[in-house]
């Protein structure tokens, strides 16, 4: 059983002891400390949405019901996404908003993420200050007179698709007149109510479903990697559709499979995304420093500049913000858009992807060759409780010291056009490792080089 408590929520395994994996006592605890530190006096509206995992009833059975007893005002949207919880904290000028979702973890995962007034993921400072409150379990819940109440509405996902393709930059009748036949699979999950909503606003007739059905009962590993994605694969050739379309349960990361079968790549959403964005409108752009070179290759050609934040959603919307990015997001699939809104939006990727494949008049295997091709190689390196991570990390920055470095998160070193970037991670005792290439082979070669380099520190 595991609980993880970090600065963004806690996420947890469902059943076991308390504060060893995520029960109902863990749920109220940190439920009470977020509405102890988000109420305001003359604001204690806040949102509540889930993705369709089979703990979400219980979870926000308990979520809602404590948030009543400290008062709050609860607007629970039910069956949700992510970025449409996002959004409608921000339209319901709510105080703050919870998502009970574990995003890609398998079905016995559920977590709370914790979102501000802005619909943004809570700063680190009010993330360590819920935190520390959980650890004095300090409480006091209102009396009879003062509890708050609680409100469903539904229909903020249909809301949600409305703005999106209210966006200048979405061509609902481009899309249209490419007829296109896509196979989308969703996991069993809240991707299957948003997703087809989303494909008949936007023209497309031929739609394929698979898992669709919002039981939480996933089908296979609901993380949307291509191992996991063989079905929509076989689905799009079988139905000689001109592509696949496949999220995560709570509807924030994005990827695709090209007319051919082939994977069009995760790193590659945000990329093909970016291309079409920068071809409409002026301006910078920004992932994390774990994020394929592609999109500042891409950001490049425009004459555009690309900046690298920390990894984390959290950090990459600072450094959007601080740069003025125009768009954004993470490798894994994730893009922001903040013409709509700061949090990464598959639905919202979605729209614009459509419209860029169906202006290029290109198939989706040939779009995806226009890019810079690199691979990525993701390691890591157990670690014992008695290594000195930052002695290592500093000894590497030492040998690579006439390499260009970033040192905002780990240490990223560049060799020409591949690259290295190491970080410790925040919930298990390894040093992450991920490297780039020009093909896997040369990322690995790379992987190996530094690893050891670290076997020899070790030593």
């Amino acid at each position: 059983m595991t609980l993880i408590k970090s600065i963004s929520g806690i996420r947890g395994t469902i059943g076991g002891k308390e504060d060893e994996s995520l029960t109902p006592l863990d749920i109220v605890k940190f439920t009470t400390a977020f509405a102890d530190v988000i109420a305001r006096e003359n604001n204690k509206t806040i949102v509540v949405g889930r993705d369709a995992r089979i703990s979400g009833f219980m979870v926000n059975q308990l979520v809602c019901a404590t948030l009543i007893s400290k008062g709050m005002k609860v607007i629970d949207l039910g069956l949700s996404t992510t970025p449409t919880v996002e959004m409608a904290v921000v339209n319901e000028n709510a105080v703050g908003g919870i998502i009970l979702t574990a995003s890609h973890n398998p079905k016995q995962w559920n977590a709370l993420k914790l979102l501000n007034d802005k619909g943004e993921f809570i700063s680190e400072a009010l993330g360590a200050d819920i935190i520390e409150r959980v650890k004095k379990s300090d409480f006091f819940y209102d009396e009879i007179d003062k509890l708050g109440d609680y409100t469903e509405k539904t229909g903020y996902i249909d809301w949600h698709i409305d703005q999106i393709l209210q966006l200048d930059m979405v061509d609902v009748q481009a899309i249209k007149k490419r007829n296109f036949t896509i196979a989308i699979d969703a996991v069993n999950s809240t991707g299957g109510i948003a997703l087809p909503a989303l494909l008949k606003k936007l023209g497309v007739q031929n739609v394929i479903e698979l898992y669709c059905e919002p039981t939480g009962i996933f089908p296979h590993n609901p993380e949307p990697l291509p191992e996991h994605l063989k079905d929509l694969s076989d689905a799009v050739l079988k139905n000689n559709a001109d592509l696949g379309i496949t999220v995560d349960p709570d509807v924030d990361r994005l990827a695709f499979v090209s007319e051919n079968g082939d994977m069009f790549g995760e790193e590659y959403t945000l990329v093909a995304v970016a291309d079409y964005v920068l071809s409409q409108k002026k301006g910078s752009t920004v992932s994390n420093l774990s994020s394929t070179r592609a999109l500042r290759d891409v950001t490049e050609k425009h004459g555009e500049h690309y900046s690298a934040s920390a990894v984390g959603e959290v950090n990459v919307v600072a450094m959007m913000k601080e740069t003025n990015a125009i768009i954004g997001g993470e490798g894994n699939g994730g893009i922001i858009l903040p013409e709509l809104h700061y949090g990464r939006d598959a639905l919202v990727g979605i729209a614009l992807f459509l419209t860029h494949l169906a202006k290029s008049n290109k198939p989706m295997s040939h779009l995806r060759a226009s890019y810079p091709s690199y691979m990525i190689s993701k390691n890591k390196i157990e670690l014992t409780p008695d290594i000195d991570v930052d002695f290592i990390l500093e000894k590497l920055i030492e040998k690579y010291k006439n390499h260009p470095m970033n040192t905002v998160d780990g240490v990223k070193i560049e060799f020409d056009t591949e690259w290295v970037h190491l970080r410790k991670s925040n919930t298990e005792p390894i040093i992450r490792i991920y490297a780039e290439g020009s093909t896997m082979r040369v990322a690995e070669s790379l992987t190996n080089k530094i690893k050891s380099d670290i076997k020899e520190l070790l030593a």
